[in-house]
């Protein structure tokens, strides 16, 4: 028995797509493949798969993760094309990788996400350029305290959200469909604190006295990370980011 993580991308139209329905997919897609993946036992025997964190419908990503479980398995490089044969355009596999024995699974260490964001065409700021609305939105994170309520099960919460904001800072042109200067953000994830990209604008939106167009901005994940950092260290605002990738290993 191994544990194996795969890092994939989705983009073009497949961003559309729910997470319930990129599980199903990767079930199939395992299944056309020659992974030799492992199942559960029991009545109703499933394929041992596990997600590490959901990815909002309509966002495209560079740094989704599933980890799986398989008897045997080929070199990484193979398993790569052998998965991204059987795959569909809007998901591409980037990365195979061995995990100890031990390792806990992707979505139980998730601890932060990085994000770019980008006007979408025709939404850009009337009064402004869009890399003078973004300076704003960074000088406004500069306060010592942004606070912001939260939906809960139990009701609305207040909550401060920055010290939940690890960066912010304008990256240099994109190309693509992310045209003009964009929007970095690394920005808490997971379990315990999960704060979602339009968290961040709706702050600063709600400063400005408006709401948020709700589709004026793409989103794209670049990167998951586990925070290796001690408990007592993260309640001083110490963290130790490792992306889930770097913690596999190629096999050879």
């Amino acid at each position: 028995m191994m544990k194996i993580r795969i890092k994939f991308r989705k983009y073009g139209t497949m961003k559309f797509i729910g997470h319930l329905d990129v599980m199903r997919y990767f079930q199939k897609a395992i299944r056309r493949s020659e992974v030799n993946i492992r199942y559960s036992e029991g009545f109703s025997p499933h394929q041992i798969m596990s997600f590490a964190a959901p990815l909002g419908v309509g966002n495209t990503s560079n740094g989704e993760y599933v980890d799986i479980e398989v008897s045997s398995t080929k070199d990484s490089e193979t398993m790569k094309k052998c998965l991204n044969g059987v795959m569909s355009e809007g998901f591409e596999v980037v990365s195979y990788r061995g995990l100890p024995d031990d390792a806990a699974n992707a979505m139980s260490i998730v601890g932060a996400g990085d994000y770019t964001l980008a006007f979408r065409p025709g939404y850009e700021p009337e009064d402004m350029d869009k890399e003078t609305w973004f300076q704003g939105l960074i000088a406004f994170f500069e306060r010592p305290s942004v606070m912001v309520t939260k939906k809960t099960k139990r009701g609305d919460k207040e909550m401060d959200l920055k010290p939940l904001v690890y960066e912010l800072r304008i990256c240099p042109e994109g190309d693509g469909e992310m045209e003009g200067p964009r929007l970095f953000m690394k920005i808490s994830a997971g379990s315990a604190a999960n704060v979602k990209p339009e968290q961040v604008l709706d702050a600063y939106y709600g400063f400005l006295g408006k709401e948020r167009p709700p589709f004026a901005f793409m989103v794209q994940r670049e990167e998951v990370y586990a925070d290796r950092a001690s408990d007592a260290e993260k309640e001083a605002g110490i963290h130790s980011f490792i992306s889930l990738e770097q913690l596999g290993e190629e096999i050879r």
